[in-house]
């Protein structure tokens, strides 16, 4: 990276609401803002509640999560329009973490988490982010998808059963067994909600179809007296008091055995937040601060642990929904935050009647979208090596655990492509030379190169970076020739980069001819493989190895050195 000043690291974490209001806001700007809050906190509001049910814990852990992460994830990030709270991609991660270490052990996860994020953007690793293999994004984005849907099916069936369990096979076993007691009033209001929500959004989009489908389904099930589960029956009537900070157990001695599951929420949090930051940007022509924006989702995602919450991360289409509804500023984000408050106070007790059939709807259109099937199907037709990433991240995820999904897929992902380098790097002595523009250009055969070099010399190009996967292809170069030269030159010009392991490769090279009595001559460094050999303390030596800037150097150095070595050669004998 390069060094920043002071003044330049400190505007790196900017917020977006501090440049707004130092521009000028108005009340235009302030009724637009109020407008897009509203509309995306009545979208929110069934979200926030769904999520956290399928997270395995009570549904205003969700209306915590989205009053307190979002506000601060709009008062302090780097997106001028980015809504956070609650996701799908967290809910497999979160309902393990429950399980297995209680909502104590959550609470200290996403204390972690935060910590992780903040750390995370002060080194300014908000950039890398982009450089996350598409595959595996894909790969555990459906794998998330299909464990909702697995989660889910309790509910839309109405099985009469206990908790479910968070391991797949034995997460089917158990729904399987209890197929028997299905419901059929939970699987017609299951059915009315999907029918709803897709009608709404084919014909009228731009009405709160997760919000309809609530109170259709919950007046029918109130009208016909239906005998399905609802939060009521659940978790009983939700609170209607603003979130109290507390500090709740938590298991500081297993802190050890939370990091893997710290690391992923941080993970996803970072890289959803960032995917939603860029789709807000393509909507609205702006330009995001990742590294305001990861620290932001740090200090959101403590304060949600602290008053009881969830962890957090910026929401794509709550992002999109924000922009089409006219979202000018961060201010619409914490706008947001407030009317959901004002909805749980005023709407607490009657939500005890919603049913979970028909927040299982919500959560169903929830799978689909991010089941990104299309998506899917594409990168199935790309190369072995995207698909081998992408499959076995998929079944990692959906079998397994998402953190050895992630880890699995990223260290696969790195050794697809330093396969993929390293076969791009090529050695050749076939090339005529032919100058233009004091450049060398490839354009023909090995006898053109040979016509040019005196006797005693050879000369080989390389080209593709000079990184650990390939660094070995130097090793045997000494070994291709019949009789030694006396000089040897590597052309390097079309060698982009190289880190420690081609310097070592180059070094053990230049070792090899000095002891077979060869001059070694390096010929047209580019600015990056210069740096990094200087750097590392490798030099000419007089009479052994010397770097020119390009071939026509080199083939004047090469003459006198080869010639000089032929005549002590015959002196010798």
């Amino acid at each position: 990276m390069q060094s920043v000043t002071a003044k330049q690291y400190a505007q790196l974490f900017v917020p977006k609401l501090y440049t707004v209001l130092r521009g000028g806001y108005g009340l235009a700007d302030l009724r637009a803002d109020a407008i897009a809050g509203l509309t995306v906190a009545i979208v929110a509001l069934p979200l926030a509640m769904a999520l956290a049910i399928a997270s395995g814990t009570t549904p205003e852990k969700g209306l915590y999560t989205a009053i307190i992460a979002g506000f601060l994830i709009s008062a302090l990030g780097g997106s001028r329009v980015q809504i956070g709270g609650p996701t799908a991609a967290f809910i497999p991660v979160v309902f393990v973490v429950i399980e297995r270490f209680g909502f104590g052990g959550m609470i200290l996860c996403t204390l972690l988490a935060g910590i992780m994020l903040i750390v995370a953007g002060l080194l300014r690793l908000g950039t890398l982010m982009k450089y996350m293999p598409q595959p595996v994004i894909t790969g555990f984005t459906a794998g998330i998808a299909v464990s909702i849907f697995s989660s889910q099916v309790k509910d839309v069936f109405g099985l009469q059963m206990g908790a479910v369990p968070a391991e797949f096979f034995a997460r089917w076993s158990a729904l399987t067994g209890h197929m028997w007691t299905a419901q059929p009033a939970a699987v017609l209001l299951t059915a009315l909600g999907l029918g709803i929500i897709v009608a709404l959004r084919r014909w009228r989009p731009a009405w709160p179809g997760f919000l309809i489908a609530l109170l259709v389904c919950t007046l029918v099930s109130l009208g016909l007296t239906l005998p399905i589960e609802t939060i009521g029956s659940r978790f009983g009537t939700l609170p209607s008091t603003l979130p109290n900070f507390a500090f709740p157990h938590i298991p500081l001695e297993r802190t050890r055995e939370l990091l893997p599951s710290s690391f992923t929420i941080a993970f996803l949090a970072g890289v959803e937040s960032l995917l939603s930051a860029v789709v807000a940007d393509g909507m609205t022509g702006g330009r995001h601060r990742s590294n305001s924006e990861l620290i932001a989702q740090g200090v959101a995602n403590i304060g949600s642990a602290l008053f009881g919450g969830l962890p957090a991360t910026g929401a794509i289409a709550r992002t999109a929904t924000n922009v089409r509804a006219g979202a000018r500023s961060p201010i619409a984000g914490m706008l947001h935050a407030v009317f959901l408050l004002l909805f749980m106070l005023v709407l607490a007790p009657t939500m005890r009647y919603i049913p979970l059939a028909a927040l299982a709807a919500v959560l169903l259109i929830v799978t689909w979208n991010m089941s990104e099937v299309e998506h899917f199907r594409h990168t199935m037709s790309a190369p072995k090596g995207d698909r081998l990433v992408l499959l076995l991240t998929f079944g990692l995820t959906v079998f397994f655990d998402l953190t050895v999904a992630i880890e699995t897929g990223l260290v696969v992902a790195a050794f697809v492509f330093m396969f993929r380098m390293a076969d791009a790097f090529e050695v050749t002595s076939g090339v005529k030379l032919v100058e233009e523009d004091g450049e060398d250009r490839e354009v023909g055969n090995e006898s053109s190169q040979r016509s040019r070099l005196p006797p005693g010399v050879e000369a080989f190009q390389i080209s593709g970076p000079l990184f650990f996967g390939a660094a070995n292809r130097l090793d045997d170069l000494l070994d291709q020739f019949f009789k030694l030269p006396k000089v040897f030159i590597l052309r390097m010009r079309l060698v982009p980069m190289i880190d420690a392991s081609g310097v070592h490769a180059l070094k053990a090279l230049a070792d090899r001819c000095h002891r077979r009595g060869i001059v070694l001559i390096v010929s047209g460094l580019q600015p990056q493989p210069k740096r990094v050999i200087e750097k590392m303390s490798l030099s000419s030596r007089e009479g052994d190895l010397y770097f020119v800037a390009d071939f026509e150097e080199a083939l004047a150095l090469a003459e006198p050195l080869a010639g000089k070595s032929l005549v002590e050669d015959i002196a010798g004998i």
